[in-house]
């Protein structure tokens, strides 16, 4: 099932690639008026709400996608959490750039949930420093927790989307040269976890101005979904809606106004942002 935000805040299910089926009437809540704790008790609740959101789209009103607008497929997540240097040969890349060892060192920092977008165009402050792109895999938290084990880990995934994490070069604090207003684009939806048989398979392809300049493999990274999961909720609680992302494949690299993003994830779904 591929959960969408669109228009007013929503819930969408997204057929066929190119229709959305409006099924917000499927939320408890819906006729209370809507808010972002309805999309914080969907991912809580997604396994009871399942069969009611399947009926809804049978029935619901139909739209095609170029007629709405897609918004971020998260609505106010307690918190954005990055995985940092998770593949190998992106450490490579940067360590030849004279960064710091301890910034080499797989880890995992906080962006400013405020840098959140969807598609569509993102518009760069002006800074001295380059800003670069880094296409990433993305997942929602479902159920939360703390001490999460790796076994039990994947449980804890409502499903899969894109993730841009756009980056201020620089020596200063990750979480600040990642936070940037509009510096976190995600979407185009959610892809939930019965869909994907195999996180590892899934193919990572980002295209700059119809370059490809990023290709992997999602199971390269250094430190696998579960384990990053249970490592992360030994430091700070899960909590539903949260959304954290596993790091920058190799070949980033250098954005200016003018420039395309397509991001594009095999079995989730294709991201594209126009840079202003």
């Amino acid at each position: 099932m591929k959960l969408a935000i669109f228009n007013d805040d929503r819930l969408g299910v997204v057929v066929d690639d190119q229709t959305v089926v409006d099924v917000t009437s499927a939320l408890p809540e819906h006729d209370q008026g809507l808010g972002a704790g309805y999309w914080v008790r969907l991912c809580r609740d997604f396994d009871s709400l399942k069969d009611a959101i399947t009926a809804a789209t049978a029935t619901g009103s139909r739209h095609a996608l170029d007629s709405v607008e897609l918004r971020a497929p998260v609505l106010n997540p307690t918190k954005v959490i990055a995985a940092a240097s998770n593949y190998t040969e992106h450490v490579e890349e940067m360590s030849n750039r004279g960064l710091p060892e301890w910034m080499l060192t797989s880890d995992f920092f906080l962006k400013a949930p405020s840098s959140i977008t969807g598609g569509g165009e993102i518009v760069l402050p002006e800074l001295e420093a380059e800003i670069h792109y880094e296409c990433e895999l993305a997942f929602i938290i479902g159920k939360g927790g703390k001490d999460i084990p790796v076994e039990s880990a994947l449980e804890h995934v409502l499903g899969w989307t894109i993730l841009l994490d756009i980056t201020e070069r620089g020596s200063g604090d990750r979480s600040r040269r990642k936070s940037y207003d509009g510096f976190t684009p995600i979407g185009p939806w959610v892809v939930t976890a019965d869909e994907v048989s195999s996180w590892e398979d899934l193919p990572i392809v980002m295209h700059l101005n119809g370059v490809v300049r990023q290709d992997v493999r999602a199971g390269d990274m250094i430190v696998s979904v579960p384990q990053l999961i249970s490592n992360i909720s030994r430091v700070m609680t899960l909590v539903p809606g949260d959304v954290v992302t596993t790091g920058a494949p190799p070949g980033v690299g250098k954005i200016e106004p003018g420039d395309q993003i397509v991001a594009t994830i095999g079995g989730v779904g294709q991201l594209t942002v126009n840079v202003g």
